[in-house]
């Protein structure tokens, strides 16, 4: 197997090292943010469905059941959406940096060096902290090189805020 393929699992796509090579070991975020993500669209779109309906009782016109059938179907797709999206989150911690990947069609991966971390951050709105969620925010001196890790259990997410505070200290004391 000469390419680089994508290797769907549990927690999304993974690369496969060329040769049988080892690659870094991702990590996934809980399916649970799936579920909260789906609950805001849910709200949203069943919001606009209601509008819809009471301009039509309003009105008479078709136009807003044309309307509400639109955002039933976007609704569908955002779901499904969302799913593909929580899916394709993922992060390692590399022996020199911390990388987050996450994307299907447009993907991105954020590399942040031990020692250039200035903060590492953990926060929980009350959705997330409904289904046991923290996210870490990771702050750099540049605003464009910070990254964040959403949808992780609280414990973990602790965890690796003290792993990560404690790596960029030690980093920034070898400078």
């Amino acid at each position: 197997m000469a390419d680089t393929g994508a290797v769907t699992s549990e927690q999304g796509w993974e690369p496969v090292a060329l040769y049988g090579g080892q690659g870094p070991q991702w990590r996934g975020v809980s399916p649970r943010l799936a579920t909260a993500r789906s609950i805001i669209v849910s709200a949203v779109c069943a919001a606009l469905v209601l509008a819809a309906v009471a301009l039509w009782g309003l009105l008479s016109s078709p136009w807003p059941l044309v309307a509400a059938v639109v955002v039933v179907g976007a609704w569908l797709w955002l779901l499904w959406l969302v799913r593909r999206q929580v899916a394709a989150i993922s992060w390692s911690e590399q022996a020199e940096e911390l990388v987050v990947r996450r994307g299907r069609l447009r993907r991105t991966l954020v590399s942040v060096p031990y020692g250039r971390l200035q903060l590492a951050d953990m926060q929980s709105g009350p959705l997330a902290r409904h289904f046991g969620l923290a996210s870490v925010q990771i702050h750099t001196a540049s605003p464009h090189s910070g990254g964040s890790i959403p949808g992780l259990p609280v414990a973990e997410a602790e965890a690796l805020r003290a792993r990560l505070t404690e790596r960029g200290e030690s980093q920034r004391a070898g400078l």
